[in-house]
């Protein structure tokens, strides 16, 4: 055994299963040992878009992910997901394979310091040599997969990694529970808190998406009556269905929003992680109760008035176990609060929008369906508009929020759960972005309809134009009058639809196909000038 294969035996008994990349020579001892060790190697068409595979399926398994790229220019695209990792919490392990250590550190081509360039956008960041693997191996593992969660770098040299192996792993690594726990001053504050409010609303975020009995949110917002909205992040941990469910903040129709929490006399965090948008932007002067991993990182205009702070699954369990706490909320003000949120998003147009776009992929999209899409105004729209109904079936980039995220996501959602039905929507500039990634699904036969919104403009950036008063210049994707699109991307069937009943079509098609379909949708997107940031 040498230490490749050591490193892919510890990866396999950690529960990874694919691992995400493009060869080079120095790669290619890593590669071998994966296809004889059991681990899938998934040839991505960008290191981009390995990496936000990778986090992807950290994500949607609870395992590490896995993402390998050669030196330099190999290693500076790699980082673009890695930062996602680190920013949106995902577990992962990313390999560098570098040259011979006797290289190392002198002045040749593709020269960087991969540590240097890593160290930012991990939890850490570990050279692998001769007489450490085995060590540096788990500590990484170990370090992914503490809380809070995140990505930890790996330096392979190729002498180290085709060595003879060194040591032995101590067995399967699995992700802990948080050493700390709330304190029971802790848990009676929080609860005093929430007794003394008339009007309490939770909101939860991504911190809870980890925890390892998301049911224990569901008993605390139903034994206390709490109606609850959620972040981007943490949709689906609660169906979005449920009667006391009021939808999405801070994506479309945020005012809405803020409105009614505004209404409300105390705002219960639990496992709100500030990275997905700070406190202070929505929370106006409504107390705080924070119920998290580690205290939040807010500014003195946010009125924290008490804090639980440690394992989200120990403090949410035993605030669900105590004694009902009151409240004087009227259950058709909850529900008739979520249903004019909804209907604000969706205004009215003789043509194919993208609100009506959304709305029909949902239809087609079975109930456990996963989603993977990308980054753009039509983020903000799905965020507030698609109702989830299981955790880790929403997917998106929201702490790093970098467009490239929807193709690759959908491909390692689709390859963890191969049996679910998993659908992509992006935006035609992100499309053009990762196009690449559609020979990707085709190599593995991957039955995932892609649903590009084509609007031929970055309507996000459209819309900041606008607001500033700004000329739109350089934000114009296609500029030339709408044409069909090609029979085919990388022998990939691409589909134009103009209208609702095309796309509804067109959809289930595509999930009964035995591969990818791009179905381009030309919308007007106009209505995201009222509803993107109002």
């Amino acid at each position: 055994m040498n230490n490749s294969d050591l490193m892919v035996k510890i990866l396999k008994d950690a529960g990874v299963t694919h691992g995400f990349g493009i060869p080079s020579g120095n790669v290619l001892p890593f590669i071998e040992a994966m296809r004889k060790g059991g681990v899938e190697f998934v040839l991505t068409a960008h290191e981009g878009s390995a990496s936000f595979a990778a986090d992807s399926m950290g994500r949607v398994t609870g395992k590490p992910g896995l993402c390998i790229a050669t030196l330099g220019p190999g290693a500076t695209n790699l980082a673009t997901g890695v930062g996602s990792a680190y920013l949106d919490r995902s577990p992962m392990i990313a390999i560098t394979c570098n040259l011979n250590t006797p290289l190392l550190g002198r002045r040749i081509q593709m020269l960087i310091d991969h540590h240097a360039l890593f160290k930012p956008i991990t939890k850490a960041t570990l050279a692998a040599r001769h007489d450490n693997v085995a060590e540096v191996m788990e500590e990484a593992i170990r370090i992914a997969l503490a809380e809070p969660q995140g990505p930890v770098h790996i330096d392979l040299p190729e002498d180290v990694s085709l060595a003879e192996a060194k040591g032995a792993p101590s067995g399967p690594i699995t992700a802990e529970a948080l050493a700390i726990k709330a304190s029971d001053a802790e848990i009676d504050g929080a609860a005093a808190r929430i007794a003394a409010a008339k009007r309490p609303v939770a909101v939860i975020g991504m911190s809870a998406m980890r925890m390892g009995d998301p049911a224990k949110l569901l008993a605390f917002i139903e034994k206390h009556n709490m109606p609850f909205a959620t972040t981007t992040m943490a949709k689906g941990l609660i169906d979005d269905d449920h009667p006391l469910a009021l939808g999405c903040i801070e994506r479309a129709r945020r005012q809405v929003q803020r409105k009614f929490i505004h209404s409300c006399d105390l705002v219960v965090g639990l496992g709100y992680d500030t990275i997905e948008v700070e406190y202070e932007a929505w929370i106006g002067d409504v107390p705080l109760v924070a119920v998290d991993i580690e205290s939040p990182d807010i500014v003195d205009s946010v009125k924290l008035e008490a804090e639980a702070i440690g394992d989200l699954d120990d403090a949410v369990g035993r605030l669900a176990a105590l004694p009902t706490i009151a409240n004087s909320w009227d259950a058709a003000e909850v529900t008739g609060h979520a249903a004019a949120f909804q209907a604000s998003l969706r205004p009215s147009v003789p043509v194919l929008t993208p609100h009506e776009a959304i709305d029909v992929v949902r239809k087609v999209t079975p109930h456990d369906g996963i989603l993977s899409f990308d980054v753009g105004a039509h983020t903000h729209q799905i965020a507030s508009q698609w109702p989830a109904h299981d955790p880790r079936t929403f997917l998106i980039t929201n702490g790093w929020s970098s467009m490239g995220f929807g193709l690759p996501g959908a491909i390692a959602a689709k390859l963890a759960h191969p049996d679910k039905p998993v659908v992509c929507i992006l935006g035609d500039g992100c499309f053009q972005m990762t196009c690449g990634e559609l020979a990707t699904m085709r190599r593995s036969n991957l039955a995932i309809p892609v649903v590009v919104l084509d609007d031929r403009w970055l309507s996000l950036i459209q819309i900041k134009q606008h607001k500033r008063q700004y000329e739109q210049y350089g934000s114009n994707v296609e500029p030339e009058p709408y044409r069909e699109p090609p029979s085919h991307y990388f022998n990939v069937p691409a589909i134009g639809v103009r209208d609702g009943a095309a796309l509804e079509a067109a959809l289930k098609t595509a999930f009964e196909s035995d591969g990818p379909t791009v179905i381009e949708a030309v919308v007007d997107a106009g209505h995201y000038f009222d509803t993107v940031f109002d």
